[in-house]
């Protein structure tokens, strides 16, 4: 299934098989495809780039299909990293965390920090960090792999 070009959203890096590789979606995965392109929020004389994840319905292309500034996918990707870093070591708290210092990190960035935290305000916690490490831990070898892949990259690029 091609990726639309004639929408808001201007591919030009495309991987149109995503739903083959999509973890545990793979072959039969709504999300049909990942783009690199031209925002579709630019304003004329500024150009960003942007991520998209191009979702399917069966149909016809979702109003679900979800755009991000390629920063935020890094940052997403950071925070993905310091939640597995902390989950590896959690099994020492009680709660899977330290509730006195629920505060995983600060990640500097930009001259401040992106704070990686438990969300203590959720008043179910207790149940959904354990329900959220037993899902890391059953992703691991899906996510485990691609952060292989990431670091050899990363790697490579001098990084």
């Amino acid at each position: 299934m091609k990726i639309p070009t004639t929408l808001k959203h201007k591919p030009v890096i495309v991987s149109d098989n995503y739903e083959n590789v999509d973890g545990r979606y793979a072959y039969k995965s709504d999300a049909k495809g990942l783009s690199l392109g031209l925002a579709q929020w630019n304003d004329r004389g500024k150009v960003d780039i942007s991520a998209k994840v191009w979702r399917h319905t069966g149909e016809k292309w979702s109003r679900q299909s979800e755009e991000l500034p390629l920063h935020r996918v890094l940052d997403l990707a950071i925070l993905v990293c310091r939640a597995k870093q902390h989950f590896r070591e959690a099994y020492r708290y009680e709660k899977l965390y330290d509730p006195e210092k629920p505060v995983i990190d600060r990640v500097g960035l930009q001259g401040d920090a992106m704070n990686v935290a438990v969300c203590t305000d959720n008043e179910k916690l207790d149940e959904d960090i354990q329900l959220f490490n037993q899902a890391l831990s059953n992703d691991d070898e899906l996510i485990g792999e691609r952060l292989r892949t990431l670091s050899r990259i990363l790697e490579d690029m001098g990084y």
